[in-house]
């Protein structure tokens, strides 16, 4: 039957629904020092624990219109699109692998992608408790993955860790202050791993010309929001990230394809 084709999606999507509501933990829990295990969910206002019903992914965000479903107090939208977002990226993974041993890795690269994401950009930090385990997994997967294969996973994470090292000390020495924190560094070694040194120079083409274009227009239409804060780079990494994994190889192809071959 026809119908029972798409049962696997489902489940992989609701798994994704699943560990995007376990990312809302990490990601309110983690930066502040809280145990991401204990105690059970709660509003952060009223710090009342939510009842399980008041915690199904997308469906209770949408039941409670987005409140507290004791003080009432709004909830951010960030957890519905985190839950979502992270079920997008499960299936978009399972479209691209099918049931394989690298959809595991990829459920783990999608999850700390997104944690890393939305922690970076309120908290400016990267955790090592993200990027450390995935420079391993990175590697593993470059081992194991002929598509990628072992020199260039190690190319990739040497590449990644070490080009961003060194705009950092550029950017210190040039700028007079701390450019670039551990964590992207750290987390640039973990996608050369994932991704190799090709789709890697792929990604830091893209991470650059969208924080560029981002720091002009944030320049352009609100000079003061960059005197108030730095602009995280992770985000633009995890932007840059998903897309030269999943559409990497095509816009390489494309490059070589239509720009080299007119050489």
């Amino acid at each position: 039957m026809i119908i029972l084709e798409y049962v696997p999606m489902a489940v992989v999507f609701a798994l994704g629904l699943i560990f995007g509501s376990f990312a809302n933990v990490v990601i309110y829990r983690l930066p502040r020092r809280l145990s991401i295990i204990r105690p059970r969910s709660f509003c952060p206002a009223c710090q009342k624990t939510i009842p399980w019903w008041g915690n199904i992914p997308l469906f209770s965000y949408i039941f409670l219109r987005a409140r507290c479903v004791f003080c009432r107090s709004p909830i951010s939208p960030r957890y519905f699109f985190v839950e979502l977002f992270m079920a997008v990226l499960f299936l978009a993974a399972y479209l691209t692998v099918g049931w394989s041993w690298k959809l595991l890795f990829l459920f783990y690269l999608n999850f700390a992608l997104v944690a890393i994401f939305f922690i970076d950009m309120e908290f400016r930090i990267i955790p090592d408790w993200f990027t450390l385990p995935g420079i391993l997994f990175g590697l593993a997967y470059a081992f194991l993955n002929p598509e990628v294969g072992w020199r260039d996973g190690l190319i990739g994470l040497a590449a990644g860790g070490g080009g961003l090292l060194l705009l950092a000390y550029l950017g210190e020495f040039f700028f007079k202050k701390e450019s670039m924190g551990g964590g992207d560094v750290k987390m640039a070694a973990m996608l050369g791993g994932f991704l190799g040194w090709q789709k890697l120079v792929l990604l830091f083409f893209l991470a650059s010309l969208t924080a560029v274009l981002t720091f002009f227009a944030i320049r352009l239409f609100r000079p003061k929001a960059l005197a108030d804060r730095l602009i995280p780079f992770g985000p633009f990494l995890v932007f840059a990230a998903l897309v030269a994994y999943f559409w990497g190889g095509r816009l390489i192809s494309l490059y070589t394809e239509r720009f080299l071959a007119i050489r």
